[in-house]
């Protein structure tokens, strides 16, 4: 696989048509099922990306958002929290042209080094139906508690383990 340039970019107002299609991607199996037209798949699409974006802004007002660019090409969204106590991904989505090519992996290895410096654990909540559970379990995340369909996976620092030793 040849080598890409992986990079992020604070998103502004003018990405939002782009963060919608990113979002639109993660959900497009779902949206494969239900019988709406175009217009109202992409209705729905957009109003419930505002209401996430609204829950993230109250939930995580200090989350970095940024565009992932894949060789300077838009390719996807990364939403972290660092909070005191721990790292926090708020929501991590790729283009599917973008899926299982290692981008992901790039992005989680170079939030577990930061992770590891600053001694804290990186969690991520994680849909039990989201095919990037996997991914994260591949990476040494390990589940802890469910709330509705959601895992919070967890992986925690050899630095931040030896200090509870």
């Amino acid at each position: 696989m040849p080598q890409v340039t992986v990079s992020l970019q604070p998103f502004t107002a003018a990405d939002e048509p782009f963060l919608i299609q990113v979002y639109a991607s993660s959900r497009a199996d779902e949206m494969a099922l239900v019988p709406w037209s175009e217009e109202q798949k992409l209705a729905f699409l957009t109003a419930q990306f505002n209401a996430q974006q609204v829950h993230y802004q109250k939930t995580y007002p200090e989350a970095q958002h940024d565009i992932v660019l894949v060789d300077g090409d838009p390719a996807g969204r990364l939403f972290v929290a660092r909070l005191a106590t721990e790292i926090r991904i708020v929501d991590l989505a790729l283009l599917p042209k973008y899926r299982n090519r290692r981008i992901g992996s790039r992005l989680l290895n170079d939030l577990k080094r930061e992770s590891e410096k600053l001694g804290v654990p990186l969690s991520v909540y994680v849909e039990q139906f989201n095919p990037s559970l996997p991914v994260f379990v591949h990476h040494g995340f390990i589940a802890g508690k469910q709330e509705g369909f959601h895992i919070l996976m967890e992986w925690v620092p050899r630095s931040s383990q030896k200090q509870k030793i």
